[in-house]
């Protein structure tokens, strides 16, 4: 370890860990055996680095992260494999990169200037390069293959030996199952639609039969009339004056800046 670390007391530092100069360590995070930290690389509390793993300099871990952990993979029996990845990348609270397995090649590996958004997940053997942006949650099964300069959207998930081209983009909420070319724009169905009150949970709530009848009628002539929707407010007026529900329902939809659920 070198001298010019800064590791809080609290944490746990393997003496088989080597710290490059200027690296800081906060209270409980935990550094396995066999990591290798670059100059200038940050640990928050409670971030956890296993090994065998290779990082370059800069690179900042947020609390809760899990980096370089166990391949997730029924065919792993705990061989030696490895995590490498490049200079200042941020992994933030509850990202998880797994390592490689004999059988892809026995390592995982990033590149630079990656931004790895809460709760992102890179599993084994995947080739993750440079520039890139994981939102939230987004999820690479194993053998993944991401180029530079791509944005993975919020939830969405690419599966196992896909490949990502360059300087593409998968909107959040996709699943990808074949390889997105370079320069690509992908993305899921984005159709959501209003099938009705929520009937059940308004029972719950204790609302009373007649309540629930008045609500119903205003969305039959909102959602199954052939009105338009100005047309269905003025009929919701005229024949459900007396429900504060709908009242309610009338003013939250005039006041709506996005549109409609429909």
């Amino acid at each position: 370890m070198s001298t010019a670390a800064k590791v809080d007391p609290r944490a746990v530092v393997s003496e088989r860990a080597r710290l490059g100069a200027g690296v800081r360590v906060g209270a409980y995070a935990v550094i396995a055996d066999e990591v290798e930290l670059g100059p200038g690389c940050v640990l928050h509390p409670h971030a956890v680095v296993y090994g065998p793993a290779r990082f370059g300099g800069e690179n900042v871990f947020h609390p809760s992260c899990t980096i370089g952990g166990d391949p997730q993979d029924l065919k792993y029996r705990g061989e030696r494999t490895m995590l490498e990845a490049g200079e200042r990348n941020v992994f933030r609270e509850g990202v998880t990169v797994n390592r490689g397995t004999v059988h892809g090649g026995g390592v995982t590996r990033i590149g630079d200037d990656n931004l790895f958004m809460t709760c992102a997940h890179v599993a084994h053997d995947c080739t993750v390069g440079s520039h890139i942006v994981f939102a939230n949650a987004a999820t690479l099964a194993g053998h993944v293959v991401i180029e530079d300069h791509v944005t993975v959207g919020a939830f969405s998930a690419v599966h196992q030996f896909c490949r990502v081209g360059r300087y593409g983009y998968i909107g959040g909420f996709t699943v990808v199952t074949q390889d997105v070319p370079p320069f690509a724009r992908v993305a899921g169905e984005r159709e959501t639609r209003c099938y009705g009150i929520n009937s059940i949970g308004l029972e719950r709530h204790g609302f009373p039969r007649e309540r629930i009848e008045a609500i119903e009628r205003a969305y039959r002539l909102l959602m199954r009339s052939k009105l338009n929707t100005s047309q269905a407010l003025e009929q919701m007026r005229a024949e459900l004056n007396g429900s504060a529900d709908v009242a309610e329902l009338i003013a939250f939809i005039e006041s709506s800046q996005r549109g409609l659920t429909k």
